[in-house]
């Protein structure tokens, strides 16, 4: 899945790379990246939490909470990412409409 995210971010980087910042391109790629990152972890962490569960062995149970509670934090990361990630594209999309149509004094 990760290899098909960075396969459609890459076409899009290409198909605009001539417009707007590269910086602002970068960073954006970059907060996709971290997302993809967390998200695979977040898989992984999920696919444990199962096993754990199903082998019904008490310390593998033990185990789920913490396991919980990183899923829970990775959650709130993902959050935070996307936000900063909005915050990044709407600063550019302004700064890119405002250089192509620069107001009349």
């Amino acid at each position: 899945m990760a290899n098909n995210t960075n396969k459609k971010l890459k076409h899009h980087r290409n198909q605009y790379s001539g417009d707007g910042n590269p910086e602002v391109w970068a960073t954006i790629d970059k907060s996709f990246k971290q997302v993809q990152s967390v998200l695979d972890r977040n898989r992984m962490l999920i696919q444990q939490v199962n096993e754990n569960h199903q082998s019904k062995i008490h310390d593998n149970m033990v185990k789920n909470v913490a396991l919980i509670q990183e899923l829970n934090g990775n959650i709130s990361k993902v959050v935070s990412l996307y936000s900063d990630l909005s915050s990044n594209f709407s600063t550019a999309f302004q700064e890119q409409h405002s250089n192509e149509h620069p107001k009349e004094g």
